[in-house]
């Protein structure tokens, strides 16, 4: 035995060529699901590093400097370029990126995981409970529902507090019905499966079956529907600082970049609006190709086309 398992050692590849094999065939099968994750991967890299990848403060006033075209360079300091310009105040608006990167991807990540997680938690409990608990659960996903989107979150922003937690915690509440929809439908119909009757049949309580039998099936579309949600959280966060509420100043923020001096001046200085809006809309396009792509590959009813 232990001269087949030193075999099956040698002839088993190592984990880097398993995963380079893993991410060319992924590619290959979806080519538009690796190009949404290669922006995504490219923003985290830019979020994590913006300390490193900036070499100005950007909050930091250089009214010398204000309004500067993109590429230009400082008198100051001439071997520092502004590589997307500077806003009528003199700060660097690639500065302002690399940060707002880091708030967008940020409060996207976490009030998705919050509100899909929660979301998907209830869903499982309504389906399996049904009655009485699926209806008192499912008229709150409907008043959650009833209103726009926007509005909920500015509500809720309103109520708390302009912090990064309360903004996360307005958005991520958004984002509970969608979830709770999905994957409530999804384990509805695990829910009459034979081996969850056989689970009831031996005495498993009701916690070991959610948590063994049902939660395992709902996490493709679990995945499915947080990562569509990721997008829609990025683009309400942005709305509330474009509108005031969202990260307060002196924080940059994508949103708040737009708002503003950025209208003001846009005739004069475009740029000051035209690279947030380009960050905006590269976050959404990344995470909604690799949201269908990833739907394309776990979902067995597309695979095939």
């Amino acid at each position: 035995m232990s001269s087949e398992l030193v075999e099956r050692t040698e002839t088993t590849p190592p984990l880097a060529v398993r995963m380079l094999s893993a991410s060319i065939t992924f590619t290959k099968r979806q080519p538009l699901a690796a190009a949404g994750l290669i922006i995504i991967i490219f923003m985290c890299i830019i979020a994590a590093a913006a300390d490193i990848v900036t070499w100005y403060d950007p909050i930091e006033w250089r009214l010398r400097d204000k309004l500067a075209s993109p590429f230009s360079v400082s008198d100051k300091e001439p071997f520092r370029a502004f590589i997307m310009g500077t806003d009528d105040k003199g700060r660097d608006i690639w500065a302002q990126m690399a940060v707002g990167a880091q708030v967008s991807l940020m409060v996207g990540f976490l009030s998705v995981a919050f509100g899909s997680g929660l979301g998907g938690v209830l869903g499982i409990i309504s389906a399996w409970f049904g009655g009485k608990t699926d209806q008192v659960i499912q008229r709150a996903m409907d008043a959650l529902m009833s209103i726009p989107t926007l509005i909920l979150a500015l509500a809720v922003t309103a109520a708390l507090g302009q912090t990064i937690t309360n903004i996360i915690v307005a958005v991520g509440i958004v984002q509970i019905p969608r979830a709770n929809r999905v994957v409530r439908s999804q384990a509805l119909t695990v829910k009459e499966s034979q081996y969850v009757d056989a689970a009831r049949a031996i005495g498993a309580n009701n916690l070991r079956i959610m948590a063994q039998h049902i939660t395992p099936q709902c996490v493709a579309p679990f995945l499915i529907i947080a990562t569509s949600a990721l997008g829609i959280a990025i683009l309400t966060e942005a709305s509330l600082s474009y509108l005031g509420l969202g990260v307060p100043p002196p924080r940059p923020s994508w949103g708040g970049m737009l708002s503003g001096a950025a209208r003001d001046y846009f005739i004069l200085a475009p740029w000051m609006a035209i690279w947030p809006g380009v960050g905006l809309s590269l976050a959404v396009y990344g995470f909604n190709l690799f949201g269908d792509g990833l739907r394309d590959a776990l979902d067995p009813r597309l695979r095939g086309t």
